[in-house]
């Protein structure tokens, strides 16, 4: 049996924090808290009252895609690109991520849906090999008519982990007018006049039939064990529809009425970390920090910056009313629940000890030890002057 006996630290737990606080570890595995007697050769480690925290689990995020294509058309092979994006997330202390690959067949994210399919089987492929739990959250176009038969491959090969359904067509969701969607699109994706007038024309004559190839999906998924999220919900009617189809989890509500309907009918709500940091949302949409204060956000996700997620969480105790423990629920057990993950997600006897260690040079809260099952994967030495 392999023991780690973690003592002198500042605990957080589900419910409370505890000071000066001790942690035994068995196989991976957490054995006790504040334990009344350990082995005398046990491998100890003083945390010198630095904060213990289950490690994050992140729903979405999407900073592999530029990973793979740090700029337009300049592609790093797929293995070298999950290992950096791998590491990143290690180091921003996340042990659980669901990379979030847009399949949209050229309109969104990198450039076909079989190339996406390529990303999300390379990540299963590193899965082994990673310092941290590395999954798939495909997030679909559902005005694209060639995904659905990609992405059911990828469900029978266990290629996909999360499923989240985007509409992204211009009047909803998080483009209000046709000229905020080609704005985006040239913005973030290099599209050309000419492209943007054939993706939207694409688009327009693909919405016939969106609805059954949702309904497709989602049944597939289900069967899987995969949880599924609505994307860039704006309205009451699109909560209760996509909540219909057997949707779990609202990403990114547009706005309250979205994110109160969402949590009225027990889906969870994930908002971005980076919009705490930044103070708003990059498209004009409900800031996550008012979500937090309204009580209609369940989850905090890195988005597109991975070390933007503990930043925040420590944060949010000073610029709201909530307590550590319920922001740090926001990037652990409350994730571990909407992805039906049962055996992480927070301080307690019998889960993984996924943990992470929280340093603050120069007053910036910063990861300096992570732990997975109980094995350090990342540690890094902050001078403190």
């Amino acid at each position: 049996m392999t023991q780690q006996y973690l003592t002198n630290a500042q605990i957080v737990l589900a419910d409370q924090v505890l000071e000066q606080a001790s942690l035994l570890i068995e196989d991976g595995i957490i054995a006790a808290i504040n334990p009344e007697s350990v082995a005398d050769n046990v491998d100890t480690i003083d945390l010198a009252g630095r904060v213990l925290m289950p490690g994050m689990i992140d729903l979405h995020c999407d900073a592999l895609e530029k990973e793979v294509e740090p700029r337009p058309g300049v592609h790093f092979p797929l293995d070298f690109a999950v290992a950096q994006a791998d590491k990143r997330n290690a180091t921003a202390g996340i042990t659980t991520v669901y990379h979030a690959i847009a399949f949209a067949n050229d309109e969104l994210g990198l450039r076909s849906n079989e190339f996406a399919a390529n990303i999300a089987r390379a990540v299963h492929a590193w899965a082994p090999h990673g310092l941290v739990d590395n999954r798939v959250h495909c997030r679909y176009e559902i005005t694209d008519e060639g995904g659905l038969p990609v992405l059911l491959d990828l469900l029978k090969n266990d290629d996909m982990h999360l499923l989240s359904l985007m509409d992204h067509t211009p009047g909803q969701g998080q483009f209000k007018d046709m000229a905020a969607y080609r704005s985006y699109l040239t913005r973030s994706y290099k599209k050309t006049e000419a492209e943007l007038d054939t993706i939207l024309a694409k688009k327009l004559n693909a919405a016939t039939g969106a609805f059954d190839r949702a309904k497709t999906l989602i049944k597939a998924a289900h069967a899987q064990g995969v949880s599924v999220a609505s994307h860039d919900d704006d309205n009451r009617q699109r909560i209760e529809t996509m909540n219909s189809l057997g949707a779990v989890i609202s990403e990114f509500p547009i706005n309250m009425e979205a994110a109160l309907a969402a949590r009225e009918l027990g889906m969870s709500t994930v908002f971005g970390a980076p919009n705490i940091l930044r103070g708003q949302s990059q498209s004009g949409s409900m800031k996550a920090l008012d979500a937090i204060e309204a009580n209609v956000a369940d989850c905090l996700c890195a988005d597109y910056a991975p070390a933007a997620l503990i930043v925040a969480v420590m944060k949010l105790p000073t610029l709201t009313d909530i307590s550590l423990s319920d922001a740090v629920r926001l990037v652990t057990l409350n994730p571990a629940k909407a992805a039906g993950l049962i055996d992480r997600g927070e301080i307690a006897v019998g889960k993984r000890a996924d943990l992470i260690m929280i340093d603050t040079p120069a007053g910036l809260p910063q990861v300096s030890r992570v732990w997975l099952k109980g094995q350090t994967v990342y540690q890094g030495q902050y001078n403190h002057g």
